[in-house]
């Protein structure tokens, strides 16, 4: 009698481990695409928040200019980049005069500017009929360290990447 003998195929090994690998890739591309993805909607939400407070404090300058019209016509609330008024009377507690108010406002005004990254805010004055007032605040959005003193980095719209962003805002009596 003949015996028939079985032969083993044989088998493919590896073959397995390749498909995990393969997905493995795969996912990993996925997950960076989504890290990448989830940087860029932080950045976009940083620089929307930064962009609003400056809204908002640029109108709160534009509040308390209307709520004293006087220190306003006067020129109280004139300033420049660099300047930081000094408070002399605390006006939340104490009567003022207009100027005295003014200087308030532009103290607390400055120092919300402050938490802007390289925040700078000016108030220029025209001398026009009718008065006209333009508010300037500037920002590092990019975080590069810009300041603000270089005067080819403060123009405002922003010409390149270079620049500190701004918003302007015109106040008319």
């Amino acid at each position: 009698m003949r015996m028939l003998i079985k032969q083993n195929p044989i088998k493919e090994s590896g073959f397995t481990l390749l498909e995990v690998l393969i997905a493995l890739l795969v996912l990993s591309i996925g997950l960076l695409g989504l890290a990448a993805l989830q940087t860029s909607g932080l950045r976009s939400n940083q620089m929307a928040s930064m962009r609003t407070q400056a809204t908002q404090i640029a109108y709160d300058i534009t509040d308390r200019m209307r709520a004293n019209p006087v220190g306003t016509t006067d020129g109280n609330y004139v300033v420049d980049n660099g300047t930081h008024p000094t408070i002399t009377t605390d006006c939340t507690s104490a009567n003022c005069s207009t100027s005295q108010l003014a200087t308030f406002d532009l103290a607390q005004w400055k120092d919300a500017i402050v938490l802007l990254p390289g925040g700078l805010g000016e108030i220029a004055q025209t001398a026009a009929d009718p008065l006209t007032h333009t508010i300037t605040i500037r920002w590092d959005e990019a975080r590069t360290g810009i300041d603000g003193t270089d005067p080819n980095n403060r123009q405002c719209p922003p010409q390149d990447e270079g620049d500190l962003r701004c918003f302007r805002l015109v106040l008319s009596e």
